[in-house]
């Protein structure tokens, strides 16, 4: 069982879907790796991939979910053209 590079929960579960491996922690972060890594090749990808970044990587994150939600196809779907302003 491995654990969350950034907060050390342990993972909960993992999740093969279409030739791809995804880790759950139980802080709900979930990488990407590869099906044929042991998990000591996983530990280390963690740390290469997310430890260096740490928050920036749930900075940037944020970012793009903010971005989708207010200006990209997020923006267009809660907030459709012709649509009625509430309030």
């Amino acid at each position: 069982m491995l654990a969350c590079p950034f907060c050390q929960a342990p993972e909960t579960e993992r999740i093969d879907i279409e030739g791809k491996r995804f880790l759950v922690f139980r802080c709900m972060f979930t990488p990407e790796v590869e099906p044929t890594l042991s998990d000591e090749e996983i530990s280390g990808l963690l740390l290469a991939r997310f430890g260096v970044q740490g928050q920036n990587y749930f900075r940037g994150t944020c970012d793009r979910l903010h971005v989708y939600v207010t200006k990209g196809e997020g923006a267009r779907v809660l907030d459709p053209p012709g649509r009625r302003a509430v309030g």
